[in-house]
């Protein structure tokens, strides 16, 4: 069964975090069309066991790991519901080489082909290999509820190859850890002001992207921008003005492409607002020119007669998304971050604000320390604060015998020896390397570029050649 077929059985299937479960049925199902033994749990991630093939018993079984959400992001103006619409993917030449990506949304490879891989090896009937374990965990982009809450007796291997990394010339040995918070942060409403205009504010265009592998390339945070926008136009061109409402971003994972407000402000300072943001465009211009070219920022006159958001609540609000850092932190060396934070998304439902903030280290103790800041900031500005995740760091010996044989298949198979690298992402491997003793894990995979983003797309020859590695792998394993 080819995987490209399986990968798009699976993106026919709604799967944001947080809702897995017909994604979780599909699992099943496939494992009972095959005969497969099956596990689920109450998170809804699901283990499929494979015997081994003839001659292979006696061998040490292998896990083989994705995890089965994504993160569901659309381009403006796109009608996509996540929770009910299916992704459409497209094949595209780009500098001659065949990409596939979606029309309008996030693509899901990260990790759907992985997972397709995985079920493809299931399907097969001729394919060498020891016993197989086919984990697939829930929630792994917005918390890993999933590898958190799993129980300790939920697979019997210790080794086990991940086929969740983007990078494709690359054996993933370490991964950085992370610290997920949403504050929310209550308001009160007043009666609007006399003599006031109200103004749509927009910073949109952003290229968005991964808060781990992309937050070292110079993009734009479009919550921050805005927010600082506003921000200088109460304290340095003593503004009086209000907010009606302010929304930003899709996931905590992701770096906000756009972000959006209504504000109301004195008629008289409306030509000086409207020059701030002209400034603020043209200073996007400059500073994101050669790497996040298209963000803008914009305003237009609007109408509104109802009740703003009290100045209090606006003031702290804009100045908590302004305190806290987004971006790299600290460097741990030219192309990685080892320290940094992302304001991924911003929500305004039932007088309260909801700010989800994602801060990433290989630092654990350095990850923390950051985390509580944020916290201070949000405490000090009268949220309650909520830790979604709090993940540790991996690290995995880069000469276990898994990493070395993996390496030696890549030599073999398609003639190049992949580096083995810490990436600035988190992986699940910190929770399970602490809930299962004696686990070692590799961590491999096609090149995806863009991921969490609708520029998200996967190079199609290297998803082959990583099948190819896979396949040969399984037999010397």
């Amino acid at each position: 069964m080819s995987y490209y077929k399986i990968f798009k059985d699976i993106n026919a299937i709604p799967r944001p975090s947080h809702h897995e479960g017909q994604i979780a049925d599909f699992l099943c199902r496939f494992a009972d069309t095959h005969g497969l033994e099956w596990q689920r749990d109450s998170e809804n991630c699901v283990v499929i066991r494979k015997p081994a093939s003839p001659g292979y018993e006696n061998h040490e079984p292998l896990v083989i790991l994705n995890h089965c959400d994504m993160v569901c992001v659309a381009e403006e103006g796109k009608r996509f519901n996540p929770l009910r619409d299916a992704i459409e993917a497209e094949t595209v030449s780009i500098d001659g080489e065949r990409w596939m990506r979606a029309k309008g949304t996030s693509l899901g490879a990260d990790n759907g082909i992985g997972l397709a891989m995985a079920l493809a090896i299931l399907a097969d009937k001729t394919m060498r290999h020891p016993q197989l374990e086919v984990l697939t965990t829930t929630n792994e982009e917005d918390g890993m509820s999933g590898a958190e809450r799993m129980s300790p007796d939920f697979i019997n291997g210790r080794r086990v190859l991940n086929l969740d990394s983007e990078a494709y010339d690359e054996i993933t040995v370490g991964a950085a850890g992370a610290f997920m918070q949403t504050a929310r942060l209550p308001y009160t409403k007043q009666r609007m002001p006399e003599g006031y205009l109200a103004y749509n504010v927009s910073v949109s265009g952003g290229k968005g992207g991964h808060s781990g592998v992309d937050i070292v390339r110079n993009r734009a945070n479009a919550i921050k921008v805005l927010a600082n926008l506003l921000l200088v136009a109460i304290r340095q061109c003593d503004i009086k003005l209000y907010l009606v409402n302010f929304n930003g971003g899709t996931a905590a994972a992701s770096i906000p492409s756009s972000a959006s407000a209504k504000v109301v402000l004195p008629k008289d300072d409306a030509r000086r607002f409207e020059s701030l943001v002209t400034q603020c465009d043209e200073e996007l211009e400059r500073q994101y020119a050669g790497t996040d070219g298209d963000v803008t920022a914009a305003c237009e006159a609007s109408v509104w007669k109802a009740g703003v958001v009290s100045e209090e609540a606006t003031h702290l609000l804009l100045a908590a998304i302004n305190g806290i850092p987004a971006g790299p932190i600290e460097m741990l060396d030219t192309q990685t971050a080892m320290t940094s934070n992302n304001i991924g998304r911003v929500v305004q439902k039932d007088n309260m604000f909801e700010v989800s903030t994602h801060t990433r280290s290989f630092d654990n103790a350095a990850m923390e320390n950051i985390a509580m800041q944020i916290r201070k900031i949000f405490e000090l500005s009268g949220a309650d604060v909520e830790t979604v995740m709090k993940a540790p760091a991996w690290k995995e010996d880069p000469d276990n015998s898994l990493v070395n044989i993996t390496c030696k298949t890549f030599e073999d198979v398609l003639g190049f020896t992949p580096k083995k690298v810490a990436m600035h992402f988190v992986l699940e491997a910190g929770f399970l390397v602490e809930k299962f003793p004696g686990l070692h894990i590799a961590s491999i995979g096609p090149r995806i570029v863009e991921p969490h983003s609708v520029q998200e797309r996967v190079q199609l020859s290297t998803v082959d050649n990583i099948w190819r590695v896979v396949t040969e792998l399984l037999g010397r394993l």
